[in-house]
């Protein structure tokens, strides 16, 4: 059974089939519905923000020698999340993460003065490129001044609960100098997830790229594999694995060999996405059992076209770009597009959890995610809402917008 029927008969296609599956790209009419509620509120203030939050273990290493600004490829657990504030005349407010800040001039001409409706059409999103950074907020105020969670203003064609998965199981056997400890320090962490609720673990591979003499880091990414579907396979749970680009087309196939017999429900950024190299594999994985393991890209430098040319010929059965990075009302067009070419979505969401329920509501809204990336974490400064992981799914919220607050 090839990958596409497999996806087809698991039923990851039948929420959102309805939706239309226009050109990804075409230009939307930017007022093509009224919402009179929208259109009595003007944006009259907007403010930034960058709530404290943390994780609640330490995160260690993946394939990559550095993260962000720190040189020791250490991800840690105490963060900020730069967010923005929409305030309108009416005495509405909504937030979300924003990537970048825009300066005052633009606000001014962009933004500041401008009916709600004129921003953004419910049906569609952002109805400007121009406020990419302001994506989630829009969204977020909309579902406020409408009374209406955001899933149910994209149609609410998807499921309510979504599987959802530890998107923090890391090289947690390195100490602080990138030196090998136990790895009964990453099985520590998965019993953590487990007890949190998750049903999915992702565990990062790729040691051998920066962190291990290669051949011993392949030994170590199989062993741990092992180890986990050992402890966990007879409790459901599913593994799903993530290089970070950290394989070559070779490692990721004597990986694969090496754990022969161990569900593996996906294969994530092995290498760089290649036209020829991406081929090679999934070519290899349908010739040698593994038809039914996911292969998904699109999150770390991605070249769009190629991803989107190895979707439609059937080579990734998957797109994962991030969320906020990508942009959500993007992320509502590409939807459409893999329900056309048979393919799911996970959006990447590692950062904060504010992610991880943005895609609760985009798989409530349109369908078509397989699941999601969960990114659990603790703030004194944001409430983090009603959603709740039972049985390994995640219950999006059915409050006004996405259902969150800021504290500060």
């Amino acid at each position: 059974m090839n990958r596409r029927k497999f996806i087809v008969n698991t039923g990851l296609l039948t929420c959102g089939a309805n939706i239309a599956t226009g050109d990804l790209f075409a230009q939307e009419n930017p007022r093509a519905t009224q919402h009179a509620d929208l259109s009595d509120h003007r944006i009259d203030k907007v403010e930034y923000v960058s709530p404290k939050y943390h994780y609640p273990r330490l995160v260690g290493r993946n394939s990559k020698s550095t993260h962000g600004n720190r040189n020791d490829g250490i991800h840690g657990q105490h963060h900020k999340v730069n967010c923005v504030k929409l305030y309108t005349d009416q005495g509405a407010m909504g937030w979300g993460s924003s990537k970048k800040r825009l300066k005052d001039k633009d606000l001014q001409e962009t933004v500041l003065g401008k009916k709600v409706d004129e921003l953004i059409i419910p049906e569609k999103g952002i109805s400007d490129d121009a406020h990419f950074s302001l994506d989630p907020a829009l969204h977020d105020l909309a579902g406020v001044i409408l009374n209406k969670s955001v899933y149910k203003m994209l149609g609410a064609h998807g499921p309510k609960a979504t599987s959802v998965y530890s998107g923090m199981i890391y090289f947690d056997e390195l100490d602080a100098k990138g030196k090998p400890t136990s790895l009964d320090k990453v099985m520590k962490n998965c019993q953590w997830d487990y007890d949190y609720g998750y049903r999915q673990f992702k565990v990062k591979l790729g040691r051998g790229k920066n962190w291990y003499p290669h051949d011993e880091g392949l030994k170590t990414d199989i062993k741990i594999i092992k180890m986990i579907h050992d402890e966990y396979g007879k409790k459901g749970v599913d593994i799903l694995i993530d290089a970070n680009n950290g394989y070559t087309l070779q490692d990721t196939i004597d990986f694969l060999k090496g754990v022969k017999g161990v569900p593996i429900y996906w294969v994530e950024e092995p290498f760089h996405e290649d036209l020829e190299k991406s081929r090679a594999l999934k070519k290899w994985m349908m010739a040698n059992g593994r038809e039914n393991t996911i292969y998904c890209d699109g999150e770390a430098k991605i070249d769009y076209p190629l991803v989107a040319k190895l979707i439609i010929e059937g080579t990734l059965d998957m797109h994962l770009t991030d969320i906020v990075n990508y942009g959500f009302t993007r992320w509502r067009k590409l939807i459409p597009f893999l329900i056309k070419h048979k393919a799911v979505s996970s959006p990447h969401a590692w950062g904060n959890m504010l992610k991880t329920h943005y895609i609760s509501h985009l798989s409530a809204g349109l369908g078509n995610v397989a699941t999601i990336e969960g990114v659990t974490c603790i703030s004194d400064e944001i409430d983090f809402g009603d959603y709740k992981i039972k049985d390994g799914k995640l219950h999006v919220s059915n409050k006004p917008g996405f259902g969150m607050k800021l504290l500060i």
